[in-house]
């Protein structure tokens, strides 16, 4: 039997921190990884013209958002050789003016990869205090002194540690947790996760086997039951480990279909919920005292267009007074109730076109979301569960990769964007830009 939530159990995941003045962004979906934008200031719509563009840089391909803290940006790109060779490259550009303060590459072969998908790398760049530690496609982390660009120490997970590299590339963006580094190595044996110490490199502890590939979502610490949780969600489970020691807390089966454990696990209060493309959503409740969880409620069909709830791919859905909202396999935005699941609306606004792997990034600020649409818009709207409110919409970025679902405007703009003391900074495959988002 399906099991009611509290009403006032599930709580907003983002909103509840106080607006500030100035904000970094120095991970992927900023501190902390929750999506949430806390500075205040900010326009209440965009001008006729379109924002302001303070900067613009030429850069290569690839779907790694930008990195933003100390004064610089941070981003990484491919230059094609031939076919599947060339070289993946992080850039740390000046923020003010965007430009090239130091760059270094490696050489990389992506054979083996999605011919449409192998662009450049995925994971966004993260940084902490000195250093930014970065993840390539092929399983290359490096880390550099934010200052020079010279390299502190690197690993590559084939060679050290017998990884094979997913389908699509690895994506798990380097979690930085006190002393450790922590990474989705994918590596043998039973070393799917690996902490590093953040100064040297060397190994702190490694959890979970790797029989089976690492998917594509990112790991992130979570506060829930009273106890800090690295949550992991890969295509046999979701898996909590105590961030500390590697130690495994609870685990829930779940079955994920080509390894698209892609969006990030969210949570609410003791709430965690995870949705993927073929095989749907699951509302976890995490019990207290290591008493494991409960399945709330879960959504599963054999057909990736007539879904039920919601069936996320690349974005990211968010939880707000007791609400679920969320793109689904096809581009719909949906309204569930989070208790149930039950579906109150949908609508193909924030899209437009009803189009396999439809995507938009969603970030909170104060009481409305700026959403990056896979058109290249930028939009501020609020959701409610009478149904979505647009405020405004602009251009933001041309799209410029490819995609093997069929897009009206031809190509798709799948990078996270960062947002940081009053500005977007933006990708595609051919630039990265810095627009201003403060309130005249």
């Amino acid at each position: 039997m399906m099991q009611s939530v509290p009403w006032l159990a599930i709580l907003s995941v983002v909103g509840t921190t106080a607006l500030v003045a100035g904000e970094d962004w120095p991970e992927f979906r900023g501190k902390g990884r929750l999506g949430v934008w806390n500075e205040d200031g900010i326009l209440e719509s965009f001008p006729d013209q379109g924002l302001d563009v303070i900067w613009r840089t030429p850069i290569g391909s690839g779907y790694s958002g930008p990195a933003v803290a100390d004064g610089r940006v941070f981003v990484t790109d491919f230059r094609r050789a031939e076919r599947f060779r060339g070289f993946e490259r992080i850039l740390c550009l000046d923020e003010q003016s965007g430009e090239i303060l130091w760059e270094r590459d490696w050489e990389v072969d992506y054979t083996g990869l999605h011919e449409i998908f192998a662009i450049g790398p995925r994971a966004t760049p993260t940084v902490n205090g000195t250093r930014v530690y970065v993840l390539g496609t092929m399983g290359k982390l490096v880390v550099l002194d934010v200052a020079s660009g010279h390299i502190l120490w690197q690993k590559d997970f084939v060679e050290d540690y017998g990884a094979t590299i997913p389908f699509w590339g690895m994506a798990g963006a380097p979690l930085v947790d006190g002393e450790r580094v922590i990474c989705v190595v994918a590596g043998e044996p039973d070393a799917k996760v690996v902490a590093f110490d953040k100064l040297t490199g060397k190994e702190i502890w490694r959890a979970l086997s790797s029989d089976w590939e690492p998917g594509y979502s990112q790991p992130t610490i979570v506060e829930i039951a009273d106890q800090r949780q690295l949550i992991i969600w890969h295509p046999r489970a979701i898996s909590s480990l105590d961030p500390e020691t590697g130690e495994l807390y609870w685990e829930e089966p779940f079955n994920v279909e080509m390894g698209m454990t892609v969006s990030t696990p969210i949570v609410a209060g003791r709430y965690l919920f995870v949705s993927s493309f073929f095989d749907g959503a699951r509302m976890l409740r995490v019990n207290k005292d290591d008493a494991g969880v409960t399945v709330v409620w879960r959504s599963t069909g054999e057909s990736e267009i007539n879904t039920t709830r919601v069936h996320t791919v690349i974005n990211t859905a968010v939880i707000e007074d007791g609400y679920l909202y969320g793109i689904d396999a096809y581009g719909q935005l949906r309204c569930l109730d989070a208790r149930t699941g039950e579906r109150l609306w949908e609508t193909l606004a924030v899209t437009i076109e009803k189009a396999r792997h439809a995507a938009a990034h969603f970030v909170q600020n104060g009481d409305r979301y700026f959403i990056n649409n896979d058109r290249g818009e930028l939009i501020i709207a609020r959701f409610r569960p009478e149904g979505y409110e647009e405020v405004s919409r602009t251009q933001l970025v041309k799209p410029t990769s490819a995609t093997t679902a069929r897009r009206e405007l031809g190509a798709v703009a799948w990078s996270h964007p960062a947002y940081a003391n009053r500005h977007i900074f933006a990708r595609n495959d051919e630039e990265i830009l810095k627009a201003s988002l403060v309130k005249e």
